[in-house]
């Protein structure tokens, strides 16, 4: 038997969740990167090298998959590298994703992230009336002024934001006001199909998904850990 092999008489520490065991892993690693944080931060002061901040204005858009898995794993990139990250979601609902769980298991972890779902559903599959999608909409984006505006993110991802404009529940103008008020320091994300203009001509890095090739063309279905 491997020595990396499990034996029949080891087992996980008791009363251990996998997630406990996960969140405790996690802990232990941000210490450790915040360590080395701090002393590559002296050094670079030391050398006068320090880094500016700069936040960057950034569209993830186009008719492929990948939109908001890419922003996710910016989420989690800004997370392990020190940076406090709101992520809310403008047409997803309250159903659990496997993105949801897992940056509430970072959340419990060290803080510092947090994802709120505040849409209603798809409106072409959702039985709501559009004004209550409207409404919804426009208190996210209400929120997201607030939230940009607050000084306690570092980054601020509006996932789906593009399909609430191109929906007609927020305008094109309410979202060039929002990005007036963004604070020159803070990194924003949009996500969704067909970015507005108004979108693609202030941002500072445009990345556009273009699908290729898609399961659901040859008749299989959305799956789990893949699609949500």
């Amino acid at each position: 038997m491997s020595s990396c092999a499990r034996s029949s008489n080891e087992s996980e520490p008791a009363g251990l969740s996998p997630a406990g065991f996960f969140a405790g892993f996690l802990q232990e690693n941000e210490r450790t990167r915040g360590q080395e944080r701090k002393i590559m931060e002296m050094e670079n002061a030391r050398r006068g090298e320090r880094m500016e901040r700069h936040g960057l204005l950034i569209v993830h858009t186009g008719d492929g998959k990948g939109k908001t898995t890419a922003a996710m794993g910016l989420a989690v990139r800004a997370w392990g590298d020190g940076l406090r990250v709101l992520i809310l979601q403008f047409i997803k609902g309250g159903w659990q994703t496997g993105e949801r769980h897992a940056i509430e298991v970072l959340a419990r972890a060290e803080g510092r992230i947090e994802l709120r779902p505040l849409g209603l559903g798809f409106t072409r599959k959702g039985e709501k009336p559009k004004e209550e999608h409207r409404r919804a909409a426009e208190a996210a984006l209400k929120m997201a002024a607030d939230e940009l505006q607050s000084g306690r993110w570092d980054m601020v991802i509006l996932d789906e934001v593009n399909y609430a404009v191109r929906f007609g529940l927020i305008t094109e103008e309410e979202l060039g006001a929002l990005l007036e008020r963004r604070p020159p320091e803070v990194h924003l994300v949009c996500t969704g199909r067909a970015a507005c203009p108004l979108l693609l001509e202030r941002a500072d890095l445009i990345t556009e998904m273009r699908s290729l090739r898609h399961p659901f063309a040859a008749g299989i279905k959305a799956q789990k850990g893949i699609e949500f």
